[in-house]
């Protein structure tokens, strides 16, 4: 890649508006420009205008169903970087009861673009490794055999996972903890595992992931985690404390 390209995905990303849009698209989910302009604080027609701009540089994809248009990120590797960024972003103060217990949501269990991100997903991680399931090397996890035979009574079906046209396995830096979570097609694998047991839960407005009664159960039984630091609140969903 020539210099001048990173300059300009560089560009891309230092408009604020434009990179809000990007992390709002970290959920993996695909969104109307609408939905992306209310997230930024801008017009539709401002929010068009950068997506169309997001769109021609390779950061999003585009799908149409009937008269909407929605966008999503158009590979897991811009995901990455997006995450990686906020590692090195300053945090924003929190200046109301709503958005300090999204804030606690979101450290605690979100969707990094289709896989676990957050504290939930670092001690996933860790069980993973302290179990013998995986093993890091460098900015890899090398499934081991032990690991194989885990992560298939796990009903994750590991010859389908590695077909995929994407790492298989790898380390994701995590912005809230510093520390790496699983990604790749593995780390897609298991979330989508962990919301088919109704274990975690997607918010309809936000990247976090509710961690449900099941989920509390169930990742203590396989992955010997403790939830002694989590409480339910009235509306019935678990946050740390």
């Amino acid at each position: 890649m020539h210099p001048q390209h990173v300059a300009v995905a560089a560009s891309l990303l230092s408009d604020s508006s434009r990179s809000i849009m990007l992390t709002y698209m970290l959920d993996g989910r695909y969104h109307t420009s609408g939905e992306l302009a209310r997230a930024a604080g801008i017009t539709p027609q401002t929010a068009s205008f950068h997506l169309k701009k997001l769109e021609e540089a390779g950061f999003l994809d585009q799908t149409k169903q009937g008269r909407h248009r929605y966008y999503g990120l158009k590979d897991p590797a811009i995901a990455q970087i997006i995450e990686s960024l906020l590692t090195i972003t300053p945090a924003v103060p929190v200046s109301s009861f709503k958005q300090a217990a999204e804030d606690q949501a979101i450290r605690y269990a979100r969707t990094c673009y289709d896989h676990l991100a957050g504290s939930l997903g670092i001690r996933v991680a860790k069980a993973l490794v302290d179990s013998g399931y995986v093993i890091q090397d460098h900015d890899q996890y090398v499934l081991t055999t032990k690991g194989e035979t885990f992560f298939t009574s796990f009903d994750i079906n590991l010859e389908t996972t590695r077909r995929k046209k994407r790492s298989f396995c790898h380390c994701c830096l995590d912005w809230s903890e510093r520390k790496h979570h699983l990604a790749g097609a593995l780390g897609h694998a298991m979330l989508e595992r962990f919301l088919e047991l109704d274990w975690l839960r997607k918010k309809s407005d936000s990247r976090a992931l509710l961690l449900t009664e099941e989920g509390k159960y169930g990742f203590a039984e396989v992955f010997g985690l403790d939830f002694s630091d989590v409480h339910k609140t009235h509306d019935n969903k678990v946050y740390l404390r």
